[in-house]
């Protein structure tokens, strides 16, 4: 099926009507020492959940502890050691108070298409003496030896209001990004972004070193053209079927277009991967010198950007005032859920960090029927409990405060 047959199907009106149960859902979370959590058991329906309180309260650390059952470094991409609960200080923000903890945990029991999945992830503290701690993750009891595994049964999409910039801020943000967008996709997407970018590193490393040992670039130079290249075949795959997707618009959401715009997506265009390989490892030995003197790798699909359109005004999503672009994100990010679903079989968690405040009331409920009729389970945090009066009895509303929650 073509993308934009996809995309088609998935907004047809009798796609969208009424409520479907959600085929990803967490039933049971449970957090250890995680931010202001000491310890949590939260049991939840299948529906989507409303976490609302003050400023503090702790509501973002429970889209940040749910943001780790998927690939990646969560939601405010942290260092692990940052995340431990600390003595003091306000529970939303890492502080620099002492730790009371030396490690952290989150687990969760979700169902699935493949029934009731157990999922486990946490920082170990070093076993030994001048060892260094270190994620592990578990999926049914069982450890795996990388994050990819989890990508196998959740996929994670969040909005913050971090990214209210997105468009404005540097392409690095908007790769990252995508590549959370693509991994829902493409589970494998994860691991290859981790050796490309392990191999850039360390290429990088050996360049600022002068160290001219060809056997070395020649391997470093062939990961990164392979990785690369994979990842980037990827997200053109996404980019390409979630425009078609983004073309339609949701509600009252305006509709937008996606285009990557980069040296290897270019090539990709116009030739099969593996010549798209062959020219990556070739521009790479050719630059050595070049990017040793320039402290850069001048090549590769860490150049590449994102290019998204408000296609109704017909205009650089960039060039919209602050709440087009919110508005152009939450469109994106519905069209995705949405494709995911159909693409998948489960739909991703959707994690919406003060959302509703944002968005006029139109808009908000615009945005509440598409996650009740998608049957997504969506996390939603606010400070106002009102403005998530239209989901009252379609979803569970919770009130955070003090590192505890009760029903409202």
């Amino acid at each position: 099926m073509t993308a934009r047959a996809i995309s088609a199907l998935a907004y047809a009106s009798d796609a969208v009507s009424g409520a479907a149960p959600a085929l990803l859902a967490v039933r049971q979370l449970r957090l250890s020492d995680f931010r202001n959590y000491r310890q949590l058991r939260l049991d939840c329906g299948p529906e989507p959940v409303v976490l609302v309180g003050a400023n503090g309260a702790g509501k973002t650390n429970l889209l940040e502890a749910l943001s780790f059952l998927a690939p990646g470094r969560g939601l405010r991409r942290a260092r692990l050691d940052e995340i431990c609960r600390r003595r003091v200080g306000n529970a939303d923000d890492a502080s620099a108070t002492p730790p009371a903890a030396t490690s952290w945990a989150v687990a969760a029991t979700l169902d699935t298409p493949d029934g009731r999945v157990a999922i486990g992830t946490g920082l170990e503290p070093p076993r030994k003496e001048g060892g260094l701690p270190r994620r592990v993750v578990r999926i049914d009891g069982r450890p795996v030896p990388s994050q990819t595994a989890l990508g196998r049964h959740v996929a994670a999409v969040w909005l913050t209001p971090q990214l209210d910039r997105l468009f404005l801020d540097g392409a690095s943000e908007r790769r990252r990004f995508l590549d959370r967008l693509v991994t829902a996709l493409h589970p494998e997407h994860a691991g290859d972004v981790a050796a490309y970018e392990n191999a850039l590193r360390q290429r990088a490393r050996l360049l600022g070193e002068g160290n001219r040992d060809p056997h070395w670039f020649t391997a470093l130079e062939d990961t990164m053209a392979r990785h690369g290249v994979a990842l980037a075949a990827a997200r053109a795959d996404t980019v390409q079927r979630l425009d078609a997707a983004a073309r339609l618009g949701v509600g009252p959401f305006p509709r937008a277009t996606l285009a990557m715009a980069g040296e290897v997506d270019g090539w990709l265009a116009t030739m099969a991967a593996i010549d798209a390989e062959d020219r990556l490892r070739a521009e790479l030995a050719a630059a050595r010198l070049r990017d040793a003197e320039a402290g850069t790798t001048s090549w590769g699909p860490h150049r590449s950007d994102l290019a998204v359109r408000h296609l109704d005004l017909d205009l650089p999503a960039a060039e919209g005032s602050t709440g087009q672009q919110k508005a152009i994100l939450v469109s994106i990010a519905l069209a995705h859920a949405r494709l995911v679903t159909l693409s998948r079989s489960r739909p991703p968690l959707l994690l919406l960090d003060e959302i509703a405040a944002h968005l006029d009331g139109e808009r908000r409920a615009a945005l509440f029927d598409e996650v009740v009729a998608l049957g997504v389970q969506s996390w939603m945090t606010g400070t106002d409990a009102e403005l998530f009066a239209p989901l009252s009895g379609r979803a569970q509303i919770l009130r955070v405060a003090d590192g505890s929650i009760a029903a409202v």
